[in-house]
């Protein structure tokens, strides 16, 4: 009877362990879906692949300009903020070109080099802007992205996803996809092992 019991709790701990994996390699798959559909696309559509070395050459302050409050909606609330303009000197080819913060920053508003995101006190967003104008003075030379290929003149501060933050991006998936193989591999040799026992 007590043989009995502890057979059937085995089996009970199997089925569940079992299911564990299997919803951890499916919820891996999930999470692969996820990035290949949102994050992958940004990265390989960007063309600001090479890093090379940007030096200041002007950090001006122009009128206000106005930027959505969300891309792509059909009511769009427009706040004012001060028009940042960073032009840079490209190591890499000696041009005179306009640096933005990143690939988002050139699609939302090309005459700008920096779009604050919403915020409902327009003197801090005044003053963030002032602090990244003095930092760009101070600071006159600092690594940037720019095309290779030559069909963006401009360059960009950072990428929005580099590509150590892709790999990052894939990391966990890959842990979980590899943990929930790992337990379906080892309920399965457990349950060869216990035929194999029973058999003999």
């Amino acid at each position: 009877m007590l043989g009995k019991k502890l057979v059937t709790a085995q089996k009970r701990g199997e089925t569940r362990a079992l299911c564990l994996g299997l919803g951890m390699v499916a919820c891996s798959m999930m999470m692969y879906f996820f990035i290949g559909i949102t994050i992958v696309p940004f990265y390989t559509n960007s063309v600001w692949t090479t890093e090379t070395v940007c030096k200041v050459l002007k950090a001006n302050i122009k009128d206000k300009a106005f930027c959505p409050n969300s891309k792509g909606s059909e009511d769009e609330e427009i706040f004012p903020y001060p028009c940042l303009q960073v032009w840079v000197n490209l190591t890499a080819s000696g041009q005179e070109v306009m640096l933005y913060q990143t690939e988002d920053t050139l699609e939302r508003n090309p005459k700008c080099s920096y779009v604050p995101e919403k915020l409902e006190n327009s003197k801090e967003v005044k003053a963030r802007i002032e602090t990244i104008a003095s930092n760009f003075k101070k600071y006159q030379t600092f690594p940037c992205y720019y095309d290779p290929g030559g069909r963006q003149t401009n360059v960009i501060l950072s990428r929005l996803y580099p590509s150590k933050g892709l790999l990052f991006a894939f990391l966990w998936p890959t842990l979980m996809f590899t943990g929930g193989c790992l337990i379906i591999v080892l309920v399965k040799i457990s349950q060869y092992v216990s035929v194999l026992y029973a058999w003999q």
